[in-house]
């Protein structure tokens, strides 16, 4: 199944001014075009790009680099694309039952984290001056999320990928990059459920 690349990935991005921080573009421009490659193909590519992939991807920052906003909404509507690839694949090869097992499974996974109580819900950071997440917003979003999974209150998934939490120190707060894996997750599973 090919997609319409053009529709989720424009021809260039708009570029920051010479003095400010954007995404490298030579890095930006080779991610895409293996992207296009693996969207175009008819048969799987050599190195085919999955939804994580895209959701996965990082560029160093440059001065006059393209602007990290455009890219990063258009890689989201990527990211978005390769996911109903993804499903219909599953569906197409084994079934709508496979899929709905594995939506199953993962909502199963996500939904033992949420359903902690509130500043339990993930590790504090070993070290006292690491920075962490502020526990509070951290706890608001699971609710939110609990609220989308269980009681279909509508919930964009850009509202979780763009989500922003203050900053805290040490144990004041949830590890950041315990959180962040879980969010990766949830997005994965909203991403397959729109």
């Amino acid at each position: 199944m090919a997609l319409d690349i053009h529709r989720h990935i424009p021809a260039s991005f708009e570029r920051v001014q010479r003095s400010d921080y954007g995404y490298n573009a030579k890095q930006v421009d080779k991610f895409l075009q293996q992207a296009r490659v693996s969207l175009e193909a008819p048969e799987p590519a050599n190195r085919p790009v999955h939804s994580s992939d895209v959701r996965a991807v990082s560029f160093d920052p440059v001065k006059g680099g393209y602007s990290a906003t455009v890219v990063d909404a258009a890689l989201d509507r990527l990211e978005d694309a390769f996911a109903r690839r993804e499903r219909d694949e599953l569906i197409a090869a084994s079934g709508e039952e496979a899929w709905l097992r594995e939506i199953g499974n993962l909502s199963g996974i996500l939904r033992g984290r949420l359903h902690r109580p509130d500043g339990e819900r993930f590790r504090r950071p070993a070290k006292s001056k690491v920075r962490s997440y502020n526990t509070a917003d951290v706890d608001s979003l699971c609710s939110e999320l609990v609220a989308y999974l269980e009681n279909d209150k509508p919930l964009s998934v850009d509202n979780v990928r763009r989500a922003v939490f203050r900053p805290a120190v040490g144990a004041d707060g949830y590890e950041e990059t315990q959180v962040d894996a879980f969010l990766d997750r949830v997005v994965e599973l909203m991403a397959a459920i729109d």
